[in-house]
Order: C-alpha cells, then structure tokens, then sequence
C-alpha cells in the first residue's frame, strides 16, 4: 500500500494545531474511523483532544521540537516527533493512512527533563570546566564552588557502577549534579567527572581492566586536582562514594592518606558477588534465571590467578573479580582514622539494608563514624511511597535535601 504523501508534514501540523489548542481543525485531520463512538466516547472528538491538552500543559511551556521521525508500517505511517516540554520530553505520535489520515495519535512519554531542585541557590556558586588527569584516560569534569571564596572544604565525587556521566544521571535524576549544586550554595567546593568506561567506553573494553583501572586511578587524580584548586582548601578534601564508588572508598582514601573524610551513599560491604547474589534474591527473578546468577557467583569464588584467560564474568573481567578478592571495605575503613559518614536509603532495593547493618556491625563504637538511614529514600536518595522498583527511576527526581544538610554539616560543621 502507497504511503501518505508527506507524514512528516502532516505530522508536524498535527502537532501545530494540538499544542495551539485548535482541536475543531485537529479534530477534522482524523479519519472516519477514528472518530466512531466506542463504548460511549468519541476517541479523537474536539472535546476528547481538548482533555488530553489538559494534561500536555502539565508538562510545562514548550521549549524545543525536535525532526519528525518517520516509519513505514504497511498499511500506516509512523510518525514520531520529540516535543521538550519544560518538565518532561514527550514523543507526539501518530499514524496516518495513505489518504494522509491520521487514525491514532498518542502522547508518548519520552526522557523526563532534570530541572534545579529547590536548595539550588541562584548566585551562591560557580562552575568551571576541568580536566581530571593528564595521560591517555583523561577525564572531563566540572568544578562547582562558592562564589567569592577560597579555602573551601571540597568534595570529590566517586560513581557508581556501570558507564556513568558526570551527573550521575539514572533517567530523570542527576544525583551528582543535585549534590554538586547542593552542596555548592552551602559553602562546600564539589569536583564530578566522567566515568572512565563511558568516557573511553569502546578502548577499555578491550582491556583486561580492574577496579583500579575503572575507579580508583581517576578518584585519586580527581583528589590531587582539587587540591590545587585555588578555591579549595588542600587539607579539607572529602571523597564521597556513591554505590560501588562508596564500597571502593577506602581502598581510595587508604592509597591517598591525606584526606579530611569519606562519605559513602548506598555502599554495598559485603564482596561485590555476594552484593550482586543478594540484591537477585531480592528482585523476585524467576528461578532459571535465579539458578544463573548463582552458577556466575559460584565461578567467580572459584576464580584464581591462572584462570586470567577465561572470559568476562557478569559483564566484567577476570582481572576485576581478582583484584577485589580479599578485599574487605569495612576493614580498611578502620584503619583510616579519618571521619566517616555512612548513609542509606531505606527504600533501596540495589543495595538493601543489611549491607547498611553489616557496617553499622564493623563500625560500632567508633565516636568518628556517623551512620543515618532514611526510611523514605531509594538508592537514588530520591524519596518515596512503598516498595522503589527500577519504574521509580523514570520519574523526575531529586536527591533529598535533608541528605544535602546531613553532607554539609559533615564536611562543614
């Protein structure tokens, strides 16, 4: 079957009289069809079209329309075209017929859009662009600090798993970049790179890499950089690990030796294949695909020296998984001496409450270590009702300012 003559086009006007609220002229671009009454309700009628741009104004003023995109379905063309709304990024979608018809037309949900939460303070801070070392890993990053002040305490900022930016963006939450502004128009200098696998993703792939070569390296070439900051005050440089970031950071701060303190935000304690073993359990995965993570962990725990000509194991070399062998965070945590302050969300289903209640057992009794769970909070120290599941995520977020203060107070009492 022939395809309309120009769907984009037609598309575009669609999308035109939608978003100008002329939906008597909208109403007249459908085809017969899809404009009979079903079940009571006329689908694309003037009044119908009119409820459903009651909900686009949700969204926000529009800022930006993106090109059509279009797709030759057989009998219809696709047509999608990505409208930024202030709030929430929607992919206006129709599907018009040969006759240059449209015969369904939706409002798909497209990249939720980051806006400053509301501790952002306009005017406290600045930022500037840097680079994170010197050699053929180098890293772009992003300074922010107080306006008009040297000597502040600063903030390095150590990711999470997987290929992460700067932001620490997951969908529609930047938890670096909520904690960076956060913490920036409260008096504290904040340092925030890109991670080195997303960084250079493709060129340490083909490396038989290590959590040294992933994380530790650049969080200490982060540190160093701070240091010579002329903002910053050199002997009150924090590091402040998200996620797994926070479970390699006190093998950072113990090659480091210098630093004021660490700050761990969701930190798993356990070894990283007993973590990944129990955060499964936890997800209600069907049993086969249960069955298969444990034979990954079990080969992982079996792993030594000589086994370095095997391939990946849960997506990471061999050469990871050995490195971490032994290694235990709460144990070097102790041997610090440095202040520590230990945060969890009380709603995170990636790294649960008893890693939260293995380092309150390693840490107890220690006057230096401040622990804190808040029980409305998921891994993304975003808050929230009931069970958080990966569907959370998808939503606009923002880390919490009372974990904001709780940093602040820490770093600058």
């Amino acid at each position: 079957m022939a395809q309309a003559p120009d769907p984009g086009g037609t598309a575009r006007k669609a999308l035109d009289l939608f978003l100008g609220a002329k939906y008597a002229e909208l109403t007249q671009m459908f085809s017969p069809s899809s404009k009979v009454e079903r079940n009571g309700v006329v689908p694309y009628s003037e009044s119908t079209l009119a409820k459903l741009g009651v909900t686009a104004k949700e969204y926000g003023g529009v800022e930006k329309i993106g090109q059509p995109s279009v797709s030759d379905m057989g009998p219809v063309s696709t047509v999608a075209i990505p409208v930024q709304f202030a709030k929430q990024t929607i992919n206006f979608t129709v599907y018009i017929n040969a006759d240059g018809q449209i015969v369904q037309m939706y409002l798909r949900p497209g990249q939720a859009i980051w806006t400053d939460p509301d501790y952002f303070k306009q005017g406290a801070f600045q930022a500037r662009d840097v680079t994170v070392g010197s050699d053929e890993w180098k890293l772009p990053g992003t300074l922010t600090y107080p306006t008009g002040k040297t000597g502040s305490p600063a903030v390095v900022l150590v990711p999470d798993s997987g290929p992460s930016d700067r932001d620490a963006t997951v969908i529609g939450t930047k938890v670096f970049r909520d904690l960076a502004e956060g913490l920036s128009s409260r008096g504290i200098a904040v340092l925030r790179y890109e991670k080195r696998t997303r960084q250079y993703a493709a060129k340490i792939s083909s490396t038989s890499y290590t959590i040294d070569d992933e994380t530790v390296h650049d969080a200490a070439e982060a540190v160093a950089l701070a240091r010579t900051e002329p903002e910053v005050d050199p002997k009150r440089v924090f590091v402040l690990g998200f996620g797994v970031g926070g479970f390699i950071a006190p093998r950072i701060a113990g090659d480091d030796g210098k630093l004021a303190g660490l700050i761990l935000l969701g930190a798993p304690e356990h070894s990283l294949e007993d973590w990944i073993m129990e955060t499964a359990q936890s997800l209600n995965l069907t049993p086969k695909r249960l069955d298969e993570v444990k034979q990954h962990v079990a080969k992982v725990k079996k792993l030594e020296a000589g086994d370095t000509d095997l391939g990946p194991q849960m997506g990471l070399p061999v050469a990871y998984w050995l490195d971490l062998k032994g290694y235990d965070p709460a144990g070097d945590a102790k041997k610090l001496g440095v202040p520590m302050l230990i945060l969890q969300g009380g709603r995170d289903f990636q790294v649960g409450p008893v890693e939260f209640d293995t380092w309150k057992t390693a840490m107890a009794g220690r006057n230096s270590v401040t622990m804190k769970s808040y029980p409305a909070l998921n891994h993304l120290f975003v808050a929230g009702d009931g069970k958080s599941t990966e569907e959370e995520y998808r939503k606009p977020g923002h880390v919490s300012a009372e974990v904001i203060d709780d940093i602040a107070k820490f770093v600058n009492p």
